[in-house]
C-alpha cells in the first residue's frame, strides 16, 4: 500500500469563504508492514488517515494505490482488498440479525441462498456466535457486535483489514477477546488505537498530530513520542 503525497482538504463551512480546511497534510508512506499501529490524539487525522487506505475518503491531492490499484480509479476492486471495521459496529451492522449481516457480506461470493445461510452460519460458530445468529443486533453486547462486524469484513477475505479503535467502546475482556482473535488472522492489520499498550505489541506505529505524521518506526519511541506530545 502507497500513499503519494496524499492529501485531503475539505471547503469551508462558511460559503462566503473560499478557503478550505486541510485535514491531513499531504503524505508519502509505503505501509508494508504485518502489524502498523496508528496513534494520536482525537480529531489529530487518524480516521481521515485509515479512510484513505480503503476510498471512504479520496485525497485531495496525491494518490493512494493498494497493490497497484488506485483508489481513484479503482475503487471497487480497493474496497474488495481492504476491508473496514469502525468503531462503533452500529454504523456497519445493517441487518436485523448477525446472520443476515454476515449473509449479505457473502452475496458477492455467487453463492446460492443455501449455501450463503450455511457459510454464514459456519463463520458464526468460527467466532464462537453461533447461538447469536438470530438474535437482534441490538440485543447483543459490545463485545460481540464487533466480533459480528469483524466477521462480517472478513467473510469475503480481503487481504487487507483496517480498523478504527475497535477497542473503543469495548470492556477489558471484550478487547481481548478481540484482540486474540486478530492475533491469529493472516491479513495485513492496519489500526488506530488510544491502547498504547496493545500499540507496543505492533511492528510499526505512526504518530498523527494535526494531520501529519510526527513518528513512523519503532513502537517504543512512537510511544514515547506521542507521550511528550500530550504532555
Amino acid at each position: 500500500m502507497v500513499l503519494t503525497q496524499a492529501g485531503v482538504s475539505i471547503p469551508s463551512a462558511d460559503p462566503r469563504q473560499k478557503d478550505s480546511k486541510r485535514i491531513l497534510v499531504p503524505l508519502t508512506l509505503t505501509l508494508t508492514q504485518q502489524r502498523i499501529a496508528i496513534i494520536g490524539a482525537n480529531g489529530s487525522g487518524k480516521s481521515t488517515l485509515l479512510r484513505l487506505l480503503n476510498g471512504l475518503v479520496l485525497p485531495s491531492t496525491g494518490t493512494v494505490h493498494v497493490n497497484g490499484r488506485s483508489t481513484l480509479s479503482d475503487a471497487t476492486a480497493v474496497r474488495r482488498s481492504v476491508g473496514f471495521v469502525f468503531t462503533d459496529p452500529l454504523s456497519q451492522l445493517v441487518m436485523p440479525t448477525p446472520a443476515e449481516d454476515v449473509e449479505l457480506s457473502l452475496r458477492r461470493a455467487k453463492l446460492s441462498k443455501a449455501e450463503r445461510k450455511a457459510k454464514a452460519l459456519a463463520i458464526l460458530a468460527d467466532y464462537r456466535l453461533a447461538h447469536l445468529a438470530q438474535s437482534s443486533i441490538y440485543e447483543l453486547s459490545g463485545g460481540e457486535r464487533q466480533l459480528t462486524a469483524l466477521a462480517t469484513v472478513l467473510a469475503v477475505a480481503p487481504q487487507i483489514l483496517v480498523l478504527d479503535e475497535p477497542s473503543t467502546l469495548l470492556d477489558l475482556r471484550n478487547t481481548q477477546l478481540l484482540m486474540q482473535r486478530l492475533d491469529s488472522l493472516p491479513q495485513q492489520i492496519i489500526m488506530s488505537t488510544h491502547d498504547l499498550s496493545l500499540a507496543a505489541t505492533f511492528d510499526r506505529v505512526l504518530v498523527i498530530e494535526q494531520g501529519d505524521v510526527m513518528y513512523d518506526g519503532d513502537p517504543q519511541e512512537a510511544i514515547a513520542r506521542y507521550r511528550r506530545l500530550a504532555t
